[in-house]
């Protein structure tokens, strides 16, 4: 079979697209742009805002459009919170978060028996991080190592808990292996990325966490660099810091959610921390790292006409020397 994917979403989907494409190629089948001609049309959906959600549908109807005879796959965030939303849409198979591997032999399956199937788990259900096989892009010298999946924050913005389920961590000697065979393969960075990689080793009782995991696989691919994902701000603590500023091929980029600059927003939000904690970890990254490169995010409206309080911001810009660059446009959902 030739085989289209689309991508929409953050880097766990494009880590899990580029899972997927090995897996099907393992197996035989042929990659082919998505604008092109293909005998199947796979959507790796994102659904983190309403316009995600409608850039899902208009990929499927693309795709239906461009082939009316292919078969048309879902996957992803959409339909795994959106079931009754896949009825009006063209698909041949709806498939959620779950399950990768088991995915591959949906699609072989429904192209052959050219009948229709949805199969959509309970994402609160999972218990067991699904190891896929890591990698990057052709001709790239970065690559992305999933470590973990889940969250369970439940941000009062937020339906990723809905769509990926409890937190469920990739073992620390798993990781340092993928991270040796990915360096073995020539890559030259690694991404550690996750839905909430804050989180990773909760799951796994043993008493590790992030920064165990860090230190594992900067140990394994010690001629990578390696790069984390995003952290919440609790994340980081004088031990974390200690520890991480050892390492010589970290990347000192930290990337810290702050969402909002008003700690009553916050606390609407259901968010962990206030404004004092998020500057407590930025002073810590200070003093343990020499120039350290810090990001953040802001929802700049989140849905409701009082929830936001908007003269914080730029106070707090001015504060820390924030940089403000436009991110994107989405509706924050009401009522999750």
């Amino acid at each position: 079979m030739r085989i289209a994917f689309c991508t929409l979403g953050c880097k766990v989907n494009q880590y899990e697209t580029q899972a997927l494409e090995r897996l099907f190629t393992a197996r035989g089948h042929v990659l082919a742009p998505f604008e092109g001609e293909a005998d199947v049309y796979i959507i790796n959906s994102c659904t983190v805002t309403a316009e995600s959600d409608k850039k899902s549908r208009q990929a499927v109807r693309q795709a239906r459009k461009r082939s009316p005879g292919a078969l048309i796959a879902l996957c992803g965030c959409y339909p795994q919170t959106h079931p009754g939303d896949m009825a009006d849409l063209p698909v041949d198979l709806a498939a959620g978060t779950g399950d990768r591997r088991g995915f591959v032999e949906l699609v072989e399956r429904a192209w052959q028996d050219r009948r229709s199937i949805t199969a959509l788990d309970d994402a609160m259900g999972r218990r067991v991080f699904e190891p896929l096989p890591a990698g990057g892009l052709e001709g790239r010298t970065r690559a992305m190592l999933k470590v973990e999946d889940g969250c369970t924050n439940f941000c009062a913005y937020c339906i990723i808990p809905y769509a990926r389920g409890p937190v469920r961590s990739l073992p620390l000697q798993n990781a340092a292996a993928q991270a040796a065979g990915l360096a073995a393969e020539g890559y030259r960075e690694l991404v550690l990325t996750g839905i909430e990689i804050s989180s990773w080793g909760r799951d796994l009782r043993d008493g590790t966490s992030l920064i165990d995991l860090v230190e594992a696989v900067c140990a394994a691919a010690p001629r990578c660099r390696v790069r984390l994902g995003s952290l919440e701000p609790r994340t980081i603590t004088g031990a974390f810091c200690a520890r991480a500023a050892k390492l010589d091929n970290l990347c000192p980029h930290f990337h810290l959610s702050m969402q909002s600059g008003c700690d009553a927003t916050l606390a609407r939000m259901n968010r962990k921390y206030d404004t004092a904690r998020f500057y407590e970890s930025v002073s810590l990254l200070r003093r343990h790292f020499d120039r350290p490169a810090v990001t953040t995010d802001m929802i700049a409206g989140p849905a409701g006409p009082r929830l936001h309080h908007r003269p914080a911001h730029p106070r707090h810009q001015q504060r820390d020397h924030l940089h403000p660059v436009r991110h994107g446009q989405g509706a924050v959902r009401r009522g999750v």
